[in-house]
């Protein structure tokens, strides 16, 4: 005997299936908003503009004792000048390594103080990350600080909002190498030549974004980001490599 299920009965299950099929999309939309690093719909950030010869190269999450030299010393040689988005507590830990970067004609930007989940913070939280970093970088070198990259590139409208309020521009990327896993120097390579050609493809300049520190504490190793960076100055000499306020 097959019983028979009016309509009227399916209603409010069917109802709340949509509700939670759209929640479940609402959130996704949100979180892939908050972590995609090109995604503009919480607010516009500085990704790279449609010059495809330009070429950003960016730092995050130092200064290092362990590496940033050294990559001082390989961005000199090939006279390029880089971003590096410093960590406010290594800043205060290693004020002559910040000089030396600006001194070398390098932009010094943001990074927050402790390299947190901005976007899962309150805006008090956001407020301290961002003015202690500026607090500390600016008593180095004595400028203000105009760039600003979020830890792991999260934010939400509220950080973006901060960032603003204090005068920065937030800066994203559209290449990542994943330098900070153990893929070694071709891998790095690897993932930055893939990168390039695709925004090349694109039309856009390409925005890279590699690790001269860690996050965790100083003396991360970085010298594979270091010798890879080496490869790709020479393979992408005839490029046009840029500082990110080159694109304001």
């Amino acid at each position: 005997m097959i019983e028979r299920v009016s309509t009227e009965s399916m209603v409010p299950a069917l109802a709340a299936g949509a509700a939670l099929g759209l929640a479940t999309a609402v959130a996704g939309g949100s979180v892939w908003a908050a972590l995609s690093a090109e995604s503009q719909i919480f607010g516009r950030t500085l990704v790279a503009p449609p010059r495809p010869a330009d070429f950003a190269l960016t730092f995050d999450d130092g200064p290092n004792p362990g590496a940033t030299p050294q990559l001082l010393e390989v961005l000199a040689r090939a006279e390029v000048k880089a971003t590096f988005f410093l960590i406010g507590g290594f800043v205060r830990q290693c004020p002559g390594l910040v000089r030396e970067i600006a001194a070398a004609g390098h932009l010094v930007g943001n990074h927050t103080m402790t390299h947190p989940w901005l976007a899962w913070h309150s805006e008090g939280r956001i407020r301290r990350e961002l003015g202690e970093a500026n607090a500390a970088i600016e008593d180095v070198l004595g400028e203000r600080v105009r760039y600003f990259r979020a830890p792991h590139g999260a934010r939400r409208p509220a950080v973006l909002r901060v960032v603003r309020e204090m005068g920065m521009i937030p800066v994203q990327w559209n290449v990542i190498c994943s330098d900070w896993k153990p893929i070694g120097i071709d891998g790095i390579v690897k993932n930055a030549v893939n990168g390039v050609e695709r925004n090349l493809r694109r039309g856009f300049g390409t925005d890279m974004v590699l690790h001269d520190g860690g996050h965790t504490g100083l003396g991360a190793k970085r010298m594979d980001t270091v010798r890879a960076v080496e490869q790709l100055l020479e393979r992408y000499r005839t490029m046009r490599f840029v500082r990110v306020d080159a694109w304001e």
